[in-house]
């Protein structure tokens, strides 16, 4: 705030600092020189005077400061820095009423006095907080009038402009808040204050992304420990993590001593599948911490991706210690309990965990992040009844979601058709249909559904029928490629093109960009898919490079068009680096995976393909899936298993939808595994 005293002397030996260099241009007439000798004077003396005093809290020096101050303001009514000075010693020594006498004094001898403003800016600044966490909003309008005055003076004033961009935006004027620091910008461009605060400002209003490019042009000009920190919390606001964790990275590479930094950073990279390092640093904070039961569920969920399932169950063992009785740890520790068991293929013991958990915790009624808690759960209930055939008690989970949260119950409604669907139950799926139509007449979602399992049942004009009415002559993108894809079930590839071109059509009419092209990426995905599905494949590469010009990080058509080229054994290094970006964005995909082991399969890296294939079917039963599998297997020379994996294969492509299976695919399996079989006989 205020220099050294000994730093200070030193100026004034060589010859006294110059106060006049910071007069307003329209402040009093310049004082003579003997009174500008004087002028210094006192103000090194109340320089040195508060440099002591508040050193060691002394009063009486503090007095001799404010008197030397005032006194050298007399002599020279507008020096700046005397200004700012006392206006800083009055504020830490909480003098505020003093400080406004003395710059409404000041002002009555010359309105125009910037300095005199400045000080009762500052000072009603510092009031605005009232001590008991809430807002003095007199003392915020005075000073927010304080630096309107200022601003219409001195229009350069980037700092003032800054502070007008805050105080607007605590009385949540927006627009004259972003003003105020654009402003402050054209000023001074690389204005740290003033990039943070419009960065800040964004954030409020929910648009992280413009937050991020503040920032970003922020850290670009002035890396520093403040600014990449701000830029992280906008990253992660985008779910950026991996961007997010660079610039905590950087942040601490620039010197940031913010303890919020490692165990967030820590965060960031477990979110952005940077396991090793992430691990590593959740390590160390352990070490730091080790009653910390939230560190050793995150160094649990880390051991779990990196399927070190020994190491899960120790480090979860860890967390159950530290957390004992605690509810909340109890919840984080039952999620990573089921997922552990299910890893080890005890579904049953998965199911038994949370029906405990549910039945421990029951209530009458339930708070918000309780009711939260219980919904997640049995969604996760309902999902392990699922995966074990077991529909009834499914859908009873689910029905228990509605009970506890009413407003969860059309998304309920869909999930219990889907439900029904997966299991080929097609008559149960209908009559669920039938009845959710008729309580949610108006919600597309479910309309859509009913659709679907009208086209389930083979009835596909009924279920495009179905789906222009609902849209009463003016059908989305979204429907029409809906539609599209009911007539994909039927092959009708003709009328197919047609939908998708009726949508493409929409989609460009539309005024709103952001929405144009998001359903332009979905007209391109599924002519895309609809072309690899007719086998051309130069046309569905092209429409997949559509959606990537749109969109350079959709990972999923980063992954079909990287599998695609995979499964022709063609340009393999380019299927690579596709899928790896895909699997990079989204590292649980399990169907990223199994595209990503069948590059490796493709590149002779069987090893690699093994681990990648055997990980992917930890969380799907997919035919395709253990097709790779076999045939990975198979060539390294494991008949045995290779035969177990298509015969798993064909069980599940006669579990599922038959119209989503292609012959020619079963009849592949069905033809290696006999070949198989073949070679195991001749050597019994």
């Amino acid at each position: 705030m205020i220099r050294s005293a000994k730093a200070f002397l030193v100026v004034v030996s060589t010859g006294f600092v110059c106060l006049a260099q910071t007069q307003s241009k329209t402040a009093a007439p310049t004082p003579a020189p003997d009174d500008k000798s004087d002028a210094y004077y006192h103000f090194a003396m109340g320089r040195l005077y508060a440099e002591m005093g508040q050193a060691d809290g002394n009063r009486a020096e503090i007095s001799k400061a404010i008197q030397n101050y005032q006194e050298a303001l007399k002599l020279d009514p507008g020096a700046n820095i005397i200004f700012e000075e006392l206006s800083d010693l009055y504020i830490a020594t909480n003098r505020l009423q003093d400080a406004i006498n003395q710059a409404e004094e000041q002002l009555k001898q010359n309105p125009d006095n910037l300095g005199a403003r400045r000080m009762l800016a500052h000072v009603y600044t510092r009031a605005i907080s009232n001590g008991q966490n809430g807002i003095n909003e007199d003392a915020l309008r005075k000073a927010l009038d304080q630096y309107q005055k200022i601003v219409q003076k001195d229009p350069k004033d980037a700092e003032s402009w800054v502070m007008l961009g805050r105080l607007n935006g605590y009385l949540h004027n927006t627009p004259e808040a972003e003003k105020s620091f654009s402003q402050a910008l054209q000023v001074e461009p690389d204005s740290e204050d003033a990039l943070v605060g419009l960065a800040e400002l964004y954030q409020q209003l929910g648009d992280s992304k413009r937050a991020a490019e503040k920032l970003k042009a922020a850290v670009d000009k002035n890396p520093s420990p403040r600014t990449l920190y701000a830029l992280a919390q906008a990253y992660e606001d985008l779910q950026n993590y991996k961007d997010a964790a660079d610039a905590l990275r950087r942040a601490l590479e620039s010197g940031a001593e913010d303890e919020r930094i490692p165990p967030e950073l820590a965060n960031d990279l477990l979110f952005s599948g940077q396991l090793d390092e992430a691990l590593k640093l959740y390590q160390q904070l352990a070490a730091e911490s080790p009653r910390d039961p939230e560190l050793q569920l995150r160094l649990a969920d880390i051991y779990l991706k990196k399927h070190d399932l020994a190491q899960t169950r120790a480090a979860l063992n860890r967390a159950k210690a530290a957390a004992g009785n605690n509810p909340r740890a109890r919840y984080a520790e039952t999620e990573l309990e089921v997922e552990l068991l299910e890893a080890e293929g005890k579904g049953d013991q998965a199911i038994a965990a949370i029906k405990s958990i549910l039945d421990d915790t029951a209530k009458k009624t339930y708070s918000a992040d309780e009711a939260k808690s219980r919904a997640g759960f049995l969604a996760q209930l309902a999902e392990l009844y699922a995966r074990a055939s077991q529909t009834a008690p499914a859908v009873d989970a689910l029905r228990q979601i509605a009970a506890i949260d009413p407003s969860a119950a059309p998304g309920v409604e869909l999930q219990v058709i889907e439900l029904y669907r997966s299991s080929k139950d097609l008559t149960n799926a209908r009559a669920e249909a039938d009845a959710a139509v008729k309580i949610y007449p108006k919600d597309p979602k479910i309309a859509e559904e009913h659709a679907t399992v009208v086209a389930d049942q083979g009835k596909i004009d009924d279920a495009v029928a179905e789906m222009r009415a609902f849209a009463k002559g003016k059908p989305t993108t979204a429907a029409l490629v809906a539609i599209a894809q009911f007539y994909e079930k039927a092959k009708r590839y003709g009328d197919m093109a047609k939908a998708l071109d009726e949508g493409e059509k929409l989609a460009a009419s539309e005024g709103d960009k952001a929405a144009s092209d998001r359903d332009k990426i979905l007209v391109y995905y599924s002519r895309g898919a609809m072309y690899d599905r007719e086998k051309k494949y130069d046309e569905s590469e092209a429409e997949f490079r559509k959606v990537l010009a749109l969109n350079p990080d959709n990972a999923n058509a980063l992954n079909y068009l990287g599998y695609s080229l995979a499964d022709r054994n063609v340009r393999l290094d380019e299927a690579y680096q596709m899928v790896k970006k895909a699997l990079d964005l989204d590292p649980e995909q399990y169907a990223f995976m199994d595209s990503l082991g069948w590059v490796y399969y493709r590149q002779g890296k069987l090893d690699d393909a093994e681990e990648l294939l055997v990980r992917a079917l930890e969380g799907t039963k997919d035919p395709t899936v253990h097709d790779h599998l076999g045939d990975v297997y198979f060539k390294e020379g494991k008949t045995k298993d290779a035969v177990t994996q298509w015969q798993a294969s064909l069980k599940e492509y006669n579990a599922g939808n038959q119209d989503d299976v292609d012959p020619a695919d079963m009849a592949k399996v069905t033809q290696k595994l006999q070949t198989a079989q073949a070679q195991l006989a001749k050597h019994q």
